[in-house]
């Protein structure tokens, strides 16, 4: 099969995404069945996990589910490799593939990440500036499996309404932007003016999604309640502004006692408690953020399994 990279969600046609998400399904099936099992799916076969910014998440699920599905994850950071003495991407990606069959890529500039995809083998956005593709993948798995066991809540994405509510430029509310496109749900994205996404990625998106200033007209009916870090990393400087105009923007009960009462709440973590999210809400019965962190192990070993042509040698 050509190579295919994983940098935006849109990389996946709607039929390709399901494809992968129901791989995931059946390869988290077996998992719960049999926790001490072990694949031979990329047996011989090593990723690399190159990350330029701090991880935990991202680096354990990629780095386990690489030796789960039987393949040998290389893990490379900026200490300790020539990327922290300037050795220019593309020469680490073309370098890397005669090594390896895919790479995760975790960094911030994406023009970083276009070089890196300029390698022979497939690519896969474990965080850039612009987008979380993985995340937001992996939440669209937890939003459908926990729904679909919640009395009186819609069962097809395409008929929910999802909010988030927080910093609208960030990487994660810009996924959920092109996510929305991909789906066919109902976006509402709660965001000062001052912290909007792009105006193009905006109005690419229009036919799904609902602009609002105030989080509880976001989040009123929604079926799904985002929220992410009013600070992401690199924007340390930023914080204490950030945490003035953010003031009031917390997810709470207060707040969710707008959204419909089936309603779950997802937070890709690491979570700030007491400012984007309260500890009573992540740690209550709505909170769906354990799963959710969870199932980045599942997703993400299906999306490799895909992209590497091999989704035919799993059983259903």
């Amino acid at each position: 099969m050509p190579k295919r990279d994983f940098l935006a969600l849109t990389d996946l046609t709607l039929p390709e995404a399901r494809d992968v998400l129901a791989l995931a399904r059946v390869l988290k099936d077996e998992r719960t069945r049999n926790p001490a099992r072990r694949t031979s799916l990329l047996a011989g076969r090593s990723v690399a996990i190159v990350l330029e910014k701090a991880s935990t998440r991202t680096r354990v699920s990629f780095e386990v589910g690489v030796a789960q599905l039987g393949g040998y994850p290389v893990v490379l950071g900026v200490e300790g490799s020539q990327l922290g003495r300037g050795e220019p991407i593309r020469d680490t990606a073309r370098v890397l593939a005669r090594y390896c069959d895919a790479i995760a890529y975790r960094t911030s500039s994406p023009t970083r990440l276009q070089q890196m995809a300029t390698a022979s083998i497939p690519v896969i956005n474990a965080l850039s500036d612009d987008g979380h593709p993985v995340q937001v993948l992996c939440d669209v798995f937890t939003i459908e499996e926990a729904l679909a066991k919640t009395p009186g809540a819609p069962t097809a994405i395409d008929e929910m309404k999802i909010a988030f509510v927080g910093d609208g430029s960030s990487n994660m509310a810009r996924s959920w932007l092109e996510a929305a496109r991909l789906f066919g749900f109902h976006f509402a994205l709660a965001s000062p003016a001052d912290y909007l996404p792009p105006a193009d990625e905006l109005d690419r998106a229009r036919a799904f999604e609902t602009l609002h200033h105030d989080p509880r007209d976001a989040v009123a009916g929604a079926d799904v309640v985002n929220t992410d870090v009013w600070t992401s990393m690199g924007q340390e400087a930023e914080n204490a502004h950030r945490q003035e105009a953010f003031a009031g923007w917390t997810v709470d009960g207060e707040m969710l006692a707008h959204s419909a009462a089936h309603a779950i709440v997802l937070h890709c973590l690491p979570a700030h408690r007491g400012e984007e999210i309260d500890d009573a809400t992540l740690e209550g019965p709505r909170s769906r953020v354990w799963d959710q962190a969870e199932n980045r192990l599942h997703v993400q070993k299906a999306l490799l399994v895909w992209l590497l042509g091999l989704a035919g040698e799993v059983k259903s």
